[in-house]
């Protein structure tokens, strides 16, 4: 059975929500500050409870894979997010809150990802500004560049585009970008701050992972989630979060050295899949009912595909992100909630 989501009155919705606007609610930070601006030790999961997801029949509905899991749809989700940013931000006046990025070279992902990037900023009321240096950019112009948007004081937030082409060493360049202004939430001090539940600004992609099981009203208090892969981007800010007080998993991380993955995976009512493994994730994984989401990206003869081999799962799981369309776009959304944050971080920007 899967009962209506009812919201837990402890529970503070998100700023983020509004009764005049589309019908979103986000239960994910308490009074502390919103989502655009949360402190990571506030964080809160959507449900208490047994691991069952919301009803496709409360407001607005879920939409449903062929095999009947709900189909977390990371598309929907950031849309709502971008319209949300821009209400916020119109409501404010309009003040400008700036995402800034650094492009070197011609690479084309890289340049399709930054010109995306800049389009929802745009959707969002942001204001954005883009730098970009070619190939042969040295080590020190490339910094040169980072360091003035870190004294601009009309710039919120930096992004460095990654990866930087050969020869270029990208850790004294993110080293330069100071922790309010590091909304892709990559520095050493960003993770250090997340460690350690200080304000900061949590990685784009573990922050959208967790925003998918907000709003899908997934129960994480007292659940097992295994995190498949360790990277610093993912795996070991996710496990983090899942188990930071409020969210109230029970983490298990596993990776390619993990020798029993089908069991410890079978045990788990959440699964993150980030080891950039093509279908590593199969239905002999994945219990009945579980939630699954597919962070992981492989490029492949037949296209991109995630690290979960979605049609054989997706009949399996109950609730599950496809690939492409599932955490990719979140990511862009959160790199703008971040911003927004920045922007009140440094005072640009009313709380």
């Amino acid at each position: 059975m899967v009962p209506d989501r009812t919201p837990n009155a402890a529970l503070t919705p998100s700023p983020l929500t509004r009764s005049d606007g589309p019908e979103v609610t986000y239960l994910c930070f308490s009074a502390r500050q919103s989502a655009s601006g949360a402190e990571w030790g506030d964080m809160e999961s959507g449900r208490s409870g047994t691991n069952e997801v919301a009803s496709s029949t409360e407001r607005g509905g879920f939409d449903r894979t062929p095999g009947g899991a709900i189909r977390m749809d990371g598309n929907r989700l950031r849309d709502e997010i971008v319209a949300e940013l821009r209400y916020t931000i119109e409501s404010a006046g309009s003040p400008p809150v700036c995402l800034a990025t650094v492009l070197v070279g011609d690479d084309r992902p890289s340049q399709m990802y930054v010109r995306n990037k800049h389009k929802k900023a745009s959707e969002a009321g942001l204001v954005s500004r883009g730098v970009e240096l070619p190939a042969t950019a040295s080590q020190a112009q490339v910094e040169d560049a980072v360091a003035a948007l870190v004294a601009d004081p009309s710039v919120h937030g930096i992004l460095c585009q990654l990866p930087l082409p050969d020869g270029l060493d990208p850790e004294p360049v993110l080293a330069l970008i100071p922790p309010e202004k590091d909304v892709d939430g990559l520095t050493e001090r960003s993770m250090g701050r997340l460690v350690r539940g200080q304000p900061g600004h949590v990685g784009c992609t573990p922050l959208g992972a967790m925003r998918l099981l907000e709003r899908y009203g997934i129960a994480t208090a007292g659940k097992r989630a295994v995190v498949v892969g360790r990277s610093t981007l993912v795996g070991l800010p996710m496990v983090l979060l899942l188990g930071r007080k409020g969210v109230d998993a029970t983490v298990t991380l596993a990776h390619s050295r993990t020798t029993d993955l089908v069991d410890v995976c079978r045990s788990a009512d959440i699964i993150v899949a980030a080891a950039g493994s093509a279908r590593m994730i199969n239905a002999t994984h994945v219990k009945p009912g579980a939630t699954v989401i597919d962070v992981g990206i492989s490029r492949t003869e037949a296209g991109i595909v995630g690290d979960v081999d979605f049609d054989a799962v997706q009949s399996i799981a109950g609730a599950i992100t496809p690939m492409p369309g599932g955490t990719g776009p979140m990511t862009i959304a959160c790199l703008l909630e971040n911003t927004l944050s920045a922007a009140r971080m440094l005072g640009a920007f009313p709380d």
